[in-house]
């Protein structure tokens, strides 16, 4: 039998995003989803999606909440092609300690990528804040002309 998984915890990193607590660079929100650029890009355009209903990953999320999410990362997903000229798009997903997971509120990366180019390693560094602006940018540009 498998062990017992943590509570949600509703003082996470992102739900103080969507309390409005701590800023971000929101690039699209519906009633359902923000998404918004991941501080600590692991490429330009790396953007997440949340649901603004707390769980803690894809292991206790409702089902009609990850659906909505998957809407919004497909939007997030076409837009990033466009916004960045990308040749493809790395979609992640990681839950629990053990599998990657490290802000214990569901959420999903949208890589845009590039034939040739490597991910960056995930050092823990912060991007430029004007440089994320900018990126968060151009997705409402494209988002707005969909």
């Amino acid at each position: 039998m498998s062990a017992a998984r943590p509570a949600y915890d509703d003082n996470n990193i992102f739900q103080k995003i969507l309390k409005g607590e701590l800023p971000a660079h929101k690039i699209y929100e519906d009633d359902k989803t923000l998404a918004f650029m991941d501080i600590m890009p692991r490429a330009d355009g790396h953007a997440l999606v949340i649901p603004k209903t707390g769980s803690r990953n894809m292991l206790d999320i409702d089902p009609a909440d990850i659906a909505a999410v998957m809407e919004t990362v497909q939007k997030v997903a076409r837009a990033a092609m466009e916004a960045f000229d990308a040749e493809g798009v790395t979609i992640q997903q990681f839950n629990e300690p053990a599998g990657g997971q490290v802000v214990f509120h569901t959420h999903v990366h949208v890589i845009p990528r590039h034939d040739g180019v490597k991910l960056r390693p995930h050092t823990g560094d912060m991007a430029d804040g004007a440089v994320l602006a900018a990126q968060a940018e151009k997705y409402r540009a494209v988002l707005a002309a969909a």
